[in-house]
């Protein structure tokens, strides 16, 4: 019966030249090579190699059948390659919740550099910090990346271990051409009458930064729209519908809309690469740590 070892010796064989080298090669005795290569060619009932005072080389049937198991050898090789890979990982897809306006900034080069290191796909699903969270108790994904306001910490307790990545100061999301862009410091003093486009959710960070700071001032905080489509955001701000509360990491350059920052202090919004605490897979302490380094590198990228 022919096995792998014996297909293995014959390509050795092939490409030194030798029994000897082909030996070395492989980390095996001359006696077993010949082993292998006589029962492979006992099995097959043909000669695969010839011995010649240049060396040893095969034979036209056995170049044949090389050229046949080559392929399948390079595959399994691969397989191997693969399953080993998956193995240390601790899984064969790591499934990644994730906000869309920072997260598609910072997942695709930790993507890329994740899979120089092992072959584990990665499925990004974009939701909102509260849905990641959900969905990493519930076993939906493995990891996150969320946000929240350092001094109201959302996502707290024994259950989740949460490493941070960035934080950014709030800024408000203006017109180009409006009359607000004008001013270098908006003052909320003077914004009592401004529409805002609002997060779907009531316990989005940006509103409860918002309903802060109105709430302070003793104003109503005016809706224009609740939206969590960043396209819908930017493009009602860019129409001079209404403001919105936001980073610099969330601004999307092709609408004509900037930042401006506030008198009152908005805070920061704090980004961060979110586990379960205990037992994960490899796969998720790797991706957390190259997230780090690429939050870092743009962070340097931004502060220049």
């Amino acid at each position: 019966m022919m096995n792998l070892q014996q297909f293995r010796v014959l390509l050795a064989i092939r490409d030194e030249g030798s029994l000897n080298r082909a030996a070395e090669a492989l980390g095996f005795g001359v006696p077993t090579v010949t082993h292998h290569l006589r029962t492979l060619e006992s099995h097959l009932r043909v000669r695969l190699v010839e011995r010649a005072r240049s060396g040893t080389r095969l034979t036209p049937l056995g170049e044949s059948f090389v050229e046949e198991i080559a392929p399948v050898l390079e595959r399994i090789d691969r397989a191997e390659k693969i399953v080993t890979a998956q193995r240390d990982a601790g899984v064969v897809s790591l499934r990644i919740g994730s906000f869309a306006s920072l997260g598609s900034r910072l997942l695709p080069a930790a993507i890329a550099e994740l899979q120089h290191r092992t072959s584990v796909r990665v499925e990004v699903v974009e939701a909102e910090p509260s849905e990641v969270v959900r969905m990493l108790h519930t076993g939906e994904v493995h990891a996150g990346i969320i946000y929240d306001i350092p001094d109201l910490p959302e996502f707290t307790g024994p259950d989740l271990r949460l490493r941070t990545l960035l934080e950014e100061p709030y800024r408000v999301m203006v017109a180009r051409d409006g009359e607000l862009a004008a001013h270098d410091i908006l003052d909320f003093e003077d914004m009592s009458m401004i529409d805002w486009v609002l997060s779907r959710s009531e316990s989005e960070a940006s509103v409860r930064v918002l309903r802060r700071i109105y709430g302070a001032l003793g104003f109503e905080l005016r809706e224009l729209m609740r939206s969590d489509d960043l396209y819908m955001i930017h493009g009602l701000v860019a129409e001079g519908l209404g403001c919105a509360l936001t980073t610099e990491a969330a601004v999307d350059t092709d609408f004509d809309v900037v930042l401006r920052p506030a008198k009152q202090d908005l805070g920061q919004r704090r980004v961060s690469f979110v586990k379960r605490s205990g037992a994960v897979p490899a796969a998720v302490n790797w991706l957390g740590t190259i997230l780090e380094s690429v939050a870092a590198g743009r962070g340097a990228a931004s502060a220049k």
